[in-house]
């Protein structure tokens, strides 16, 4: 594969302990470099054997995240693409199940010739190769940024990181650095931050050997300088790239400190780059108006895996986008689907200022969700379904509006009347789960007119999907006719892709992840128009109970 002799490589890896915020960092990093005019992606190597997060629980692996190309990801490459504003690709992310996977094919096709199939070199090569893919996408980039999923010293990210080593020996240091990203712990007990951690971890990732460039240290306190000197020392690096890496109070704030411990320059001067004078004025106004909204509206987020918000992440930073472009923080209320019914849904929900029902699959707490829907629909509070929530929206509408008893989804039940929901056609004979369903971006025909409409400002959009079932067609003369607005088809009108309700004031289905295409600074459209019905429903609210109150009070004075 030819590798462009401009292009320059960074890895991330991670010590001590995991979830340190590799991913926030890398993509952090990417924005920095991207702010100074070069170009960049981001690429995840994630040890574990499954070929993609695909068929894993949320409580396992947190949201799958879909790429354009219907790649199904970890949530990291979803920080990229908000962080960087680009759209990535399958190659940008890589599991260990899809190395092994791609040299047994190879193995079994008779490729290697005869050979022993090896760790080294069939295995690290196929790791060096997926490093190369992404030097060059549509065009060249400058800076490929490489995080290694888990921690030093994890046996299963060995051949990635033995692979990284033989990358760097092959381009030498003028085109390759790494980044360790660390945690140095403050004792409580003795008021002392400790740097042991961090020098076994990096001791662990030289005897790999790999050396690291510069070392990131998370901690809840400020490092002094006889502590970044101490780490500098017995880690082999210059006491001026031991850089803090502080808590802070939003994610997006991240690149900011980074920028202030010059991160960025130092890769610049590493690599010898000429690049123009970063621009984070936009950025900068962003973090602000985060830290600083003019008021707040409480949304409820009704789903199964609420106890996991990893599970929803786009969502959550969707709804960070939305609140900043309507000046409001936006405050999830998590409901657990399985815990509502019909009776105490008001209870539960009436001082919601909207309601998301996000995707999900599998029947339990789908009862939950409909009464929920049920309750916001008939009290004109802002709904906004999302895959599954399309689904159950359609559902509820069918059984409470069309009067069509136990309407239901083809998924939950298998022999119903009323299907509204079912098995789209070129999926009944699909028997593997892994990457079968529909994932991808896929075009949609707007109705003018429509609320999608006044959102997009567009007659063809384009968004990611990943599901297998839709609206059944029959039912869609009886849901009409009641009311439900099929505000969005495929370009043939055989799939459902939007449904509005009229005579609502903002409510909203899909059958495609809107949160898949969110960015820090552009909101998408659907949460951006969602969080204005909610800020609008919480203001007129509030009005009308001013308005009783004055009421009252002239009561009172007439009858005194």
């Amino acid at each position: 594969m030819r590798l462009p002799r401009k292009t320059k490589f960074i890895f991330i890896t991670g010590g001590v302990v995991s979830a340190l915020g590799k991913g926030i960092i890398a993509a952090s990093l990417g924005l920095l470099l991207k702010s100074r005019g070069l170009r960049v992606t981001i690429q995840k190597f994630d040890p574990y054997i499954n070929v993609d997060p695909g068929t894993m629980n949320p409580y396992q692996h947190g949201e799958v995240y879909v790429t354009d190309d219907g790649a199904e990801t970890d949530l990291d490459i979803g920080h990229y693409e908000r962080f960087i504003d680009v759209s990535l690709s399958a190659k940008n992310s890589t599991t260990t199940g899809q190395i092994y996977n791609e040299v047994i094919s190879k193995e079994r096709r008779g490729e290697y010739l005869g050979v022993t199939v090896q760790i080294i070199p069939h295995i690290t090569d196929e790791i060096k190769k997926r490093i190369k893919s992404v030097a060059v996408d549509q065009f060249e980039n400058d800076i490929v940024i490489t995080e290694v999923g888990g921690t030093v010293g994890d046996i299963e990210s060995l051949p990635f990181l033995e692979g990284i080593r033989q990358f760097c020996l092959e381009l030498g240091p003028n085109r390759t650095m790494i980044i360790h990203v660390t945690l140095v712990p403050y004792l409580e007990g003795s008021g002392e931050l400790k740097t042991k951690p961090t020098q076994h971890s990096v001791m662990r990732l030289r005897e790999i050997g790999l050396q690291p460039d510069i070392i990131i240290c998370r901690s809840e306190k400020r490092l002094n300088q006889s502590i970044k000197d101490k780490i500098g020392l017995f880690c082999n690096v210059r006491p001026s790239a031991v850089l803090e890496g502080r808590d802070v109070s939003t994610i997006y704030e991240v690149p900011l400190l980074l920028e202030k411990e010059k991160l960025a320059d130092l890769v610049i001067k590493r690599f010898r780059l000429k690049c123009k004078d970063p621009d984070l004025s936009k950025w900068s106004a962003f973090v602000k108006n985060i830290k600083n909204p003019k008021g707040n509206v409480t949304i409820g987020v009704c789903g199964k895996y609420t106890t996991l918000h990893d599970a929803y992440k786009s969502i959550i930073e969707s709804f960070v986008h939305a609140g900043v472009e309507n000046e409001v923080k936006v405050n999830i209320r998590w409901l657990e689907s399985e815990t509502i019914t019909r009776e105490n849904a008001g209870e539960l929900l009436k001082d919601l200022h909207g309601l998301l029902v996000p995707g999900g699959f599998g029947d339990r707490g789908i009862e939950g969700k409909v009464n929920a829907i049920e309750y916001v629909r008939n009290n004109n509070i802002p709904f906004f379904g999302i895959c599954l929530g399309l689904q159950c929206a359609v559902i509820e509408f069918a059984r409470n509006v069309c009067n069509l008893q136990n309407a239901n989804s083809r998924e939950f039940h298998s022999k119903i009347k009323h299907n509204v929901i079912d098995l789209m056609p070129n999926q009944r004979s699909i028997a593997d789960k892994g990457a079968t369903m529909r994932l991808g971006t896929y075009p949609c025909v707007v109705k003018e007119d429509s609320l999608t409409h006044n959102a997009y400002n567009k007659i063809v959009i384009k968004e990611r999907h990943r599901h297998r079932y839709e609206v059944n067609n029959d039912y869609k003369p009886i849901l009409s006719e009641r009311g439900m607005a099929f505000t969005g088809l495929s370009p043939d009108e055989n799939l459902v892709e939007i449904i509005e309700v009229e005579d609502h004031p903002w409510f909203v289905g899909c059958q495609f992840h809107p949160e898949l295409k969110s960015r820090a600074t552009k909101a998408h459209p659907l949460f951006r128009d969602f969080v204005k019905a909610a800020k609008t429903y919480k203001e007129e609210s509030n009005g009308l109970v001013q308005s009783f109150g004055k009421e009252v009070d002239s009561l009172t004075a007439d009858t005194e």
